[in-house]
């Protein structure tokens, strides 16, 4: 009999069915109920400051429809009344927590060296590993040859190995309904761990645990940490994403 793969129970944007999400309490509290690690979207404000945000403007979770690229951190701090924080006060939040940052956008080369400048500055290279697709993780290549990658991957086509060769993934991160068996016995048998995002049901959740998966990133973060502790290994090393978009 095969033994069990170690599962990595990551939270999506924190604990967001009791908390708003990508703030400093739905973060701490994810990792109090358990969460090996947690994703968290990092945006620059207009100064270069990186901050907690998924969407390009503020609307839909703090209601001012004000681009968060056209403000300052202060300015952002003003609108949202404290709510969004920099990513080095969610890095203070989370002594030694695992963050995932996913970098929405399609952020540049100078956005992302800024973003690892900040990791590197707070002394949490060891706890930070990044996500999004090929360019950005190129970039963060670029900007820390040691950091922790999990490339994110949309289609069921493998990725071209060159593109494996210079980004140098731990992982493999796949929307959940493009994974089964035979995936994940593909990205095993190339060297690489499988992580997946977002799913909800506890159905879902076994059937990607029975696939093989090493991770989950989900937003109901104690009915994932609840499965796993009735039956999987401890987790591999922490870490990733959807019933809503990544």
């Amino acid at each position: 009999m095969d033994t069990p793969r170690a599962l990595t129970a990551v939270a999506h944007r924190g604990d967001p069915y009791r908390h708003r999400e990508n703030t400093l309490v739905s973060l701490r509290s994810a990792l109090e109920r358990g969460a090996d690690a947690v994703e968290t979207d990092v945006r620059l404000t207009r100064d270069g400051v990186p901050v907690l945000l998924h969407d390009e403007t503020l609307k839909r979770l703090w209601g001012p429809d004000r681009p968060l690229r056209s403000l300052s951190a202060e300015e952002v701090r003003a609108l949202t009344a404290g709510g969004v924080p920099t990513l080095a006060e969610a890095l203070a939040a989370t002594d030694g927590g695992r963050l995932m940052l996913d970098l929405p956008g399609g952020p540049g080369e100078r956005a992302v060296r800024r973003i690892v400048d900040v990791v590197r500055a707070c002394g949490a290279r060891d706890r930070v590993y990044y996500t999004a697709g090929a360019a950005a993780m190129l970039a963060v290549r670029a900007a820390d040859p040691a950091a922790e990658i999990a490339l994110t991957w949309t289609t069921a086509a493998p990725p071209r190995p060159a593109l494996l060769a210079a980004v140098r993934p731990r992982w493999l991160n796949y929307r959940f309904g493009l994974v089964d068996r035979a995936l994940a016995d593909r990205v095993h048998a190339d060297g690489l761990l499988l992580s997946v995002w977002t799913p909800d049901t506890r159905r879902t959740m076994r059937r990607l645990i029975a696939s093989g998966v090493d991770s989950v990133t989900t937003n109901r973060i104690d009915v994932l940490c609840a499965l796993r502790d009735r039956g999987a290994a401890p987790p591999v090393g922490a870490n990733p994403d959807d019933s809503r978009a990544s």
